[in-house]
């Protein structure tokens, strides 16, 4: 069985390994790290919760550690997708470059740029940062990419599904052509090949798990159901998932409950609250600094429930969650892979259910042709539903009866005509005979009024009252 002393890392690396109680790496570190340090471009390909991220930030740390950090020029560079990811990387190279003298900055949003533009004036070796506030700083002038030896993209898939590869493409094209390149994701979408002929330099592929396949220590369940009402669906969904965390008992040490939108990860976090359940909300709308607290109550224990949109799906180390929760199943089959592999990490146990009405079948069926296997049913008549019928039984409607024809509305009686009184008959008077009809007279000829006329439209003009200048001649 190899052990991290095998691989050639640095020995201040290896006790910074050891300290945290790691002896063997996983396959994708053990097939990773050496081709790392050989200078070679990688291609990585493992499932979520493996042990890609210390699979490069330990050769970095030991090919960084001869050489010194320039004003406004890192040596190297990691590119994650969201912050959170970038903040768990950051993380992982306190850990393992705690005995060297490696500097190391995190630019992401919602921190000042002036603290950010302090450390890299200062110099710093390794470089951690999201696309966006990445380019902020080099627009800005505040950076230079010239110097980068060692390029990371981490979860390259998810870049491409958030649309960076324009930010992407540039950043590469900013760094010199001799630099070293990883690319590191649980999935390589088509649209990465593009991306990896052009900048990556013979890759070595390295795949240890089928692409998008999900851990075998993890138990997925799917609650199919039909619900009462369509516009009840939130709500019945809202009442089975806590019916499902109910009956998992004293199982459910914690959980994620990933939604679709963020809108929905508001209101079911709220109505998990409001029921007893120890609950708070994360997602990309939030200040950095309730985010990160949230985030760190949840690994710490302090808060039993996580609500999430998939800007938590990905990357994050949270090495202990026992439940995953689809309050929405996701519309692409790869989210799915992300979202469950939350929990089961490191060889643990973890279950995942998720909730589909009949409408949302089709994503369902592309998920399990994505993962090659049949997710097992729920038995949903617990919860007093059924997956082809109401999930109420609402009561029959009443049979319309036939309706009566309407009675003919009496007539009112007809009032007797008046009759005029008159107070003697007059003569009749002989009919006068018919006259012929007489032409219109002609309109008599404009009438002078003063200097105006009346037309023979009759249109009147100014009249008497003319101006003095309209009279004088020219």
């Amino acid at each position: 069985m190899t052990k991290f002393s095998d691989l050639n890392l640095d020995p201040r690396v290896l006790k910074a390994v050891e300290e945290t109680g790691y002896l063997t790496p996983t396959p994708i570190q053990e097939q990773a790290i050496p081709y790392a340090l050989e200078g070679r471009d990688i291609l990585g390909i493992a499932q979520t919760g493996t042990g890609k991220t210390a699979s490069f930030v330990l050769p970095m740390i030991t090919k960084l550690g001869q050489g010194r950090a320039r004003a406004r020029m890192p040596r190297s560079l990691v590119l994650a997708p969201t912050r959170e990811l970038a903040a768990q990387v950051a993380e992982n190279f306190e850990t393992y470059a705690k005995h060297t003298k490696l500097a190391m900055a995190l630019l992401i949003g919602g921190v000042s740029f002036k603290d950010q533009d302090r450390l890299i004036d200062r110099g710093v070796d390794v470089l951690i940062a999201t696309p966006g506030r990445l380019l902020d700083h080099f627009e800005r002038g505040k950076l230079m990419l010239t110097g980068v030896q060692i390029m990371v993209v981490d979860e390259a898939d998810r870049m491409l599904d958030m649309g960076f590869i324009p930010d992407i493409e540039r950043i590469f094209k900013l760094t010199p052509f001799t630099r070293q390149t990883l690319f590191f994701s649980a999935t390589m979408a088509p649209e990465i090949t593009r991306i990896t002929q052009e900048f990556l330099h013979n890759p070595v592929r390295v795949e240890v798990a089928r692409q998008a396949t999900t851990s075998e220590t993890i138990t997925q369940a799917v609650c199919v159901f039909k619900p009462s009402r369509k516009d009840k669906t939130a709500t019945e969904k809202r009442e089975i998932l806590r019916k499902i965390m109910r009956s998992e008992g004293d199982k459910l040490t914690n959980g994620i409950v990933f939604c679709n939108r963020k809108v929905d990860v508001d209101i079911v976090a709220k109505s998990l609250k409001q029921h007893g359940f120890d609950a708070a909300a994360i997602h990309g709308d939030l200040e950095q600094s309730v985010r990160t607290r949230t985030l760190n109550a949840f690994r710490e224990g302090g808060l039993k429930l996580l609500i999430a949109s998939d800007v938590a799906a990905r990357g994050l180390d949270v090495p202990s969650v026992s439940h995953v929760f689809n309050f929405d199943i996701p519309t692409h089959p790869e989210d799915y892979v992300h979202r469950i592999g939350r929990t089961g990490r490191a060889g643990r146990a973890g279950n995942a259910f998720t909730l589909c009405p009949v409408s949302d079948e089709k994503y369902l069926k592309a998920i399990e042709e994505l993962v090659q296997t049949t997710i097992p049913r729920m038995d949903v008549s617990q919860f007093g539903l059924t997956a082809d019928a109401p999930s109420q039984a609402a009561p029959a409607p009443k049979p319309r009866e036939p309706r009566k024809a309407a009675a003919p509305k009496k007539a009112k009686p007809a009032a007797a005509p008046e009759v005029p009184v008159v107070a003697e008959a007059a003569p009749a008077a002989p009919v006068a005979a018919k006259k012929p009809v007489e032409k219109p007279a002609e309109k008599p000829a404009p009438r002078n009024r003063g200097r105006d006329t009346i037309d023979q439209n009759g249109v009147v003009g100014l009249g008497d009252h003319v101006p003095a200048f309209l009279q004088r001649s020219f």
